[in-house]
């Protein structure tokens, strides 16, 4: 082939893609496909290491909300934005927003739990476990054993009691499905939900003195924070104290623990009353966002925006293991994501013409503690929510399978289908976007695009899902397959660049959007 018709190839062939994602021939000027492609090349596979390998360096300490090593990631996101070019997200020009914080800590004088005639103490007996909402409930106390799905019937026995779930006498505490499960107590109406524990007394002492210490919560109440079923009291109590409230209850709790990887059973009990009462106080600490522009080059499109988001925090440090280490790196989840979010403002920021609507980069905080930077930004966003075209949200883009990454939420809008073309129109990148594989996980609702969703902006969220490493010390930088996850960041900038420069917006599925927005 001559230079003159390769010449003439690669530009018809740049010009179908543009008329594919419905950009006309008249607006192929605004970016060529060449200009693309070279930014798609500065996502490398080194700038991926090395970007992990600071977010996820011992030295940010695991990155908790808040903590020191928390505030310097938001700084070298935001240095690393303003040497780029971008202009700060916030209303005076800067990169960074703050939301308040809250302290909350459990009064011992005040909150009790007795059953049985047995009154149970906290710190010896029972601890709080997560949702430690105030109340004085008297309700029946049932016994559950098993923790498969739970039937009609079995929902309707659960509504409006307190649940004790009985795990094995061997179980290490509450994994993954076992959170799941207590979940589907909370949304069955349960009125508080105790979780029995079979650990030593070394390990119960542990577990006191990090769960009685006060804790920390977002310094703002949501609409949903209102919903008192959200806040039920959820605590783990010592087998040995369930023991004591069931005597002569003809109850054999052995029995029920060699039972709880069946099928769920439940047994009435008697009553127990629970009050719980916490001290909050507003702290002087806040936790950091990061927000950063690349303005658009369409007049008439520029006032919109592509949005991409990625969590910076992880859950900070522990009890040292048998090696030392006492540091949650969080090199996947999720250095890996913050990663991609940043090396797509390089890629976007390096183009000779930026697309026609605004680039909107969000790295949040809190997404550990339940998604609270994401939703503090949802609440609070430095542009206008109906001005958000798209939210593009990589949590986790660094570990398992090479050639593939899951994207939820192409069902729910026609984001999906333009992945797909995108996807087809780069096979050199060797990496296919998939549906949803885990749908019983309810992963859509566990990361920081469902609260762009709520608000009515189509999302997809880019994830690899879990591994052995998800959530402990051994999720390192160097377990990170940089060379894939650089891969999965040019296919995210390739979708944003063709939803930045197309006319019309993305698209919701109607019945989608009246479950997720509207209800």
């Amino acid at each position: 082939m001559t230079s003159a018709s390769s010449s003439l190839s690669r530009t018809l062939g740049a010009l179908s893609v543009l008329l594919v994602i419905g950009v006309s021939a008249a607006d192929a000027q605004v970016t060529s496909q060449a200009d693309i492609e070279a930014a798609a090349r500065t996502i490398s596979q080194a700038d991926f290491a090395w970007r992990v390998g600071v977010i996820a360096h011992d030295s940010m300490g695991g990155r908790d909300t808040p903590s020191p090593g928390l505030e310097m990631t938001a700084n070298w996101a935001a240095s690393e934005f303003r040497r780029m070019g971008l202009r700060g997200g916030m209303p005076d020009g800067s990169f960074v927003q703050r939301y308040p914080l809250n302290s909350i800590e459990l009064d011992e004088e005040r909150s009790s739990v007795s059953a049985g005639g047995v009154r149970l103490r906290f710190g010896v007996d029972v601890l709080p476990l997560f949702g430690m909402g105030d109340g004085d409930a008297g309700a029946d106390l049932v016994l559950l054993s098993g923790s498969g799905g739970l039937t009609h019937s079995q929902r309707r026995q659960i509504e409006g009691r307190h649940v004790a779930v009985v795990l094995a006498s061997n179980a290490a505490g509450v994994d993954r499905g076992m959170f799941g499960f207590l979940n589907e107590l909370r949304q069955a109406g349960a009125a508080s939900v105790l979780v029995s524990n079979s650990t030593d007394d070394d390990r119960w002492a542990a577990n006191a003195r990090r769960s009685m210490s006060p804790s920390v919560s977002k310094g703002w109440s949501s609409e949903e924070g209102q919903n008192a079923g959200a806040q039920i009291p959820m605590l783990q109590i010592r087998t040995s104290a369930l023991e004591r409230v069931l005597v002569g209850g003809n109850i054999d709790l052995a029995a029920l623990e060699d039972r709880a990887g069946e099928d769920v059973e439940i047994h009435d009990t008697g009553e127990l009353r629970m009050t719980i009462v916490q001290r909050t106080r507003e702290l002087e600490v806040s936790a950091p966002n990061v927000i950063a522009i690349l303005d658009g080059s369409d007049p008439g499109l520029r006032d919109e925006y592509v949005v991409f988001s990625g969590h910076m925090d992880h859950v900070g440090m522990g009890a040292p293991d048998a090696n030392g280490d006492s540091i949650f790196n969080g090199a996947d989840d999720d250095a890996s994501g913050t990663t991609a979010v940043i090396e797509v403002a390089e890629a976007m920021s390096s183009l000779s013409t930026p697309p026609r609507r605004s680039m909107l980069f969000v790295l949040v905080s809190g997404e550990e503690k339940g998604l609270w930077g994401s939703e503090w930004y949802a609440e609070n966003s430095t542009v206008p929510v109906e001005s958000m075209v798209a939210n593009l949200n990589t949590d986790m883009v660094g570990r398992n399978w090479p050639d593939t990454i899951v994207a939820i939420g192409k069902e729910h809008s026609d984001l999906g289908v333009t992945l797909n073309t995108v996807n087809e129109a780069h096979p050199e990148l060797r990496m296919t976007a998939i549906d949803d594989i885990w749908p019983e996980e309810r992963f859509y609702f566990r990361s920081d695009h469902f609260n762009f969703a709520k608000k009515g902006v189509p999302v997809l969220f880019f994830f690899n899902g879990t591994h052995d490493d998800y959530h402990g010390r051994d999720d390192e930088p160097d377990r990170i397959d940089t060379e894939k996850a650089a891969r999965i960041g040019q296919l995210v900038f390739f979708l944003g660049m063709e939803i930045g420069n197309r006319t019309e917006r993305p698209k919701w599925n109607p019945e989608s959007y009246a479950r997720i927005v509207s209800d």
